[in-house]
């Protein structure tokens, strides 16, 4: 089954602007002298019943996202995180709702001080393919015992030994990609099936792993200004980068 929405719903804070023509979405953040949270958004899981929003999640594999996408900014540098895909919505400054335990298989764009090291030996910023359910059985079986694993994961050693179980348990799985992918015009396909998740880039296939995770999960595209610390040895943060030059993401789903 292919994803066709008919229309996807702007979430915007700050500056975010969010612009649709037919199939194609246009989202943006611009500086406004202030160090405030920005984001352009567009998802499919926000209902609007007048001023009131709620989030109704509906899509459960097999599932199939294709689209072209590229980003925009002086000097190809984004600050701030950008991205497309499939998520449960866990966090974000403009949640209106308690965090929750992320479940998410998309295309990820982290800026320096973002710095989310979920997979074994790889880098916690950049651009990357991934997935996580961290909703798991495996992995909720595993919460009582996250604070003394963080604490016993500061050192190198323990942390080479357990945290590649961990990892497996949490279903996590990315690939590094070059940052400058995102600057060019290219297709991204994410095939979303009950007991695998393959990403692709030009129709080459960049990642292909059999975690999956659990659904409903909504679609999302996103460009905005803040940055996560989430490390496995106890280390997390958010915050949000001074935005001083505009900066977009295009998609055009199909």
């Amino acid at each position: 089954m292919f994803y066709q929405p008919e229309s996807l719903t702007p979430v915007l804070s700050g500056s975010g602007t969010a612009r649709q023509a037919e199939n194609h979405y246009s989202l943006g953040i611009t500086p406004d002298g202030s160090r405030n949270y920005h984001n352009g958004q567009v998802c499919d899981y926000v209902a609007r019943d007048g001023d009131q929003a709620r989030m109704q999640f509906m899509l459960r594999p097999p599932l199939t996202i294709r689209l072209r996408a590229q980003a925009f900014a002086e000097a190809n540098q984004l600050v701030g995180t950008a991205g497309f895909g499939l998520w449960n919505h866990p966090f974000s400054p403009d949640a209106r709702r308690m965090p929750r335990l992320p479940r998410a298989a998309w295309f990820f764009f982290g800026a320096p001080p973002n710095d989310m090291q979920l997979a074994h030996g790889q880098p916690g910023s950049g651009f990357k393919a991934a997935v996580i359910d961290a909703l798991n059985p495996r992995a909720l079986a595993l919460a009582p015992f996250a604070l003394p694993a963080a604490l016993l994961m500061r050192s190198p050693r323990l942390y080479d030994a357990f945290f590649p179980r961990i990892q497996r348990a949490l279903k996590i799985a990315q690939t590094p990609l070059d940052e400058g992918l995102l600057f060019q015009p290219h297709t991204y396909t994410l095939t979303w099936l009950p007991d695998r998740v393959t990403c692709a880039i030009d129709e080459h296939v960049v990642l292909d792993t059999p975690f999956s995770p659990g659904g409903p999960l909504g679609f999302v595209a996103w460009i905005d200004n803040q940055y996560a610390v989430v490390h496995a040895q106890g280390r997390f943060g958010f915050g949000i980068t001074p935005l001083r030059q505009p900066q977009a993401l295009e998609i055009t789903i199909g």
